[in-house]
């Protein structure tokens, strides 16, 4: 896997914004097969900022209806935070 294939967005909400000025976290949605190794080497390439420390969890997909009696199911995806150095951070814009 390439560094585009291991991350596949940053996640923008409310928590990660107040993460992101407080702690020098972001937010972030890896490949499921990826581990934390490979997740810090992308984001060092990707970004050119120094990481610290990379948290992951798996998150289960939420159960999903829209207009019709057949439940369908959201993915499941790998969230990963990343803790950078003091002085780095990722451009959201």
């Amino acid at each position: 896997m390439n560094s585009f294939d291991i991350i596949k967005t940053v996640r923008i909400s409310e928590k990660g914004a107040m993460q992101a000025e407080r702690f020098n976290q972001y937010t972030l949605v890896a490949d499921r097969r990826a581990n934390k190794i490979q997740i810090r080497k992308a984001v060092e390439e990707l970004f050119k900022v120094k990481v610290l420390r990379v948290n992951t969890s798996q998150v289960r997909g939420k159960a999903r209806r829209q207009n019709t009696k057949q439940a369908g199911r959201d993915s499941h995806w790998k969230k990963a935070i990343v803790t950078l150095k003091d002085g780095d951070k990722i451009n959201l814009t």
